[in-house]
């Protein structure tokens, strides 16, 4: 695509010394200056019409020029369609307007804003106009196609930096202590099977790796929940993927096997364990089921269990995210996600130059949704909140069994 930013600079800075011959000549030869593409990329930035700026090149390509006098006078020739119709801009402006949309007496409402859809709706309301001349006010107006972005987070919690703030001089204080810390959530869920994987890789010239057409789920396999366990004080993490579905008690159970199978033995006679974690999902701060799975870990483990949830909408902000999810992302980028052993050995291959180190294990285990935790359960639990919003920060501490 050619960039026309440039061409109208040069225009908008010669525009008042230019009369109509040399705007069509200026014009031309900016178009033969391009080459393929040219006259409508002028046209598009100047406004000129093709046919002014064809003429131009004849002219330029004959080296016969109309006499120096030889200049309309202001005024004369064919008027524009604005010159024309004078409320045609505002009427186009209206049915373009950002609110437009949500305007409940508004013919577009729920219409998308097609050239042709504008043309036919702005000769209902009398002025008559084709799409292409739509498509040429638009661009005058400074409007162009555009695509949503995602850059509202909606509105900050009112106390976000200091739940921030607790949360590190929590974490600050059990790894000074020689005490776990530990960062969890549950990555985005895949497909399992011959699908596109955003990404790519090496290949011989023209030998692409070849995937399915739709990504439609494969009863026999299904899609995997991969659940990680970041340990904060070591740069190393346990991934469980699971295969059937995430629910509070897939999260616990992945935190006991990082326990057992790695953090055990590298905090030898720890008494506490801290877990970060997001606000919703599986680990949610309000999952009941949450609390009595983590109360049945600390009294297995003897450990007291902290948790601090980061506040509603910034899950982005958990360590998991940009310490481990996004290095198994760039690990297995454009490689198909053919069978649950791929997925896993893909994780656990995964490494970075600061010596992250990863296991990964599957489990096939049952996980039932829907669990219902009764107020007589929940009361019987351990559950010291804290102080600072003990909807998101409390401990479980462990039960003796009474005998």
């Amino acid at each position: 695509m050619i960039d026309t930013t440039l061409i109208k600079q040069r225009f908008e800075a010669l525009t008042p010394v230019l009369d109509e011959r040399m705007r069509r000549l200026w014009a031309a030869a900016e178009a033969k200056a391009i080459g393929h593409g040219g006259i409508r990329a002028v046209q598009q930035a100047t406004g000129i019409s093709h046919r002014a700026i064809g003429e131009g090149i004849k002219e330029l390509d004959s080296g016969e020029f109309p006499p120096a006098g030889r200049v309309r006078q202001v005024g004369t020739g064919r008027t524009t369609m604005e010159e024309r119709d004078p409320t045609l801009l505002s009427a186009l402006e209206n049915l373009v307007a950002p609110t437009t949309r949500g305007d409940p007496m508004s013919p577009l409402r729920w219409t998308c804003k097609s050239l042709r859809v504008l043309a036919d709706e702005l000769t209902r309301l009398g002025h008559k106009v084709s799409h292409t001349k739509v498509g040429e006010l638009l661009r005058g107006l400074g409007y162009s196609l555009q695509g949503n972005a995602k850059i509202l987070e909606g509105e900050d919690h009112p106390d976000r930096d200091a739940q921030f703030n607790y949360i590190n001089e929590r974490a600050k204080a059990s790894l000074e202590a020689g005490q776990p810390a530990i960062s969890v959530d549950t990555k985005k869920k895949e497909l399992v099977g011959n699908f596109k994987n955003g990404g790519k890789e090496y290949n011989p010239q023209g030998q692409p790796t070849a995937v399915e057409v739709h990504d439609f789920m494969n009863p026999a396999d299904g899609r995997v929940n991969p659940y990680g366990v970041y340990d904060l004080a070591h740069n190393e993490a346990w991934v469980s993927v699971g295969t059937d579905h995430d629910t509070a008690a897939f999260a616990v159970e992945s935190i006991r096997r990082w326990w057992y199978a790695m953090g055990k033995a590298m905090y030898e006679g720890a008494t506490s364990l801290l877990v970060t974690a997001d606000g919703g999902g599986s680990n949610g701060s309000r999952v009941r089921l949450w609390k009595t799975e983590l109360q049945t870990l600390a009294n297995e483990t003897g450990l007291a269990i902290t948790v601090c949830h980061y506040p509603p909408g910034t899950s982005k902000w958990n360590k998991i995210e940009h310490r481990l999810f996004s290095h198994i992302t760039m690990n297995w980028r454009g490689r198909p996600l053919v069978s649950h052993e791929v997925i896993v050995e893909l994780i656990a291959a995964t490494t970075t130059r600061t010596g992250l180190r990863v296991r990964c294990e599957l489990d096939h285990a049952l996980y039932a949704k829907g669990v219902k935790v009764p107020d007589k359960e929940m009361a019987g639990l351990a559950l010291i909140r804290h102080d600072f919003h003990g909807e998101w920060n409390y401990t479980l501490s462990p039960q003796i069994a009474k005998v």
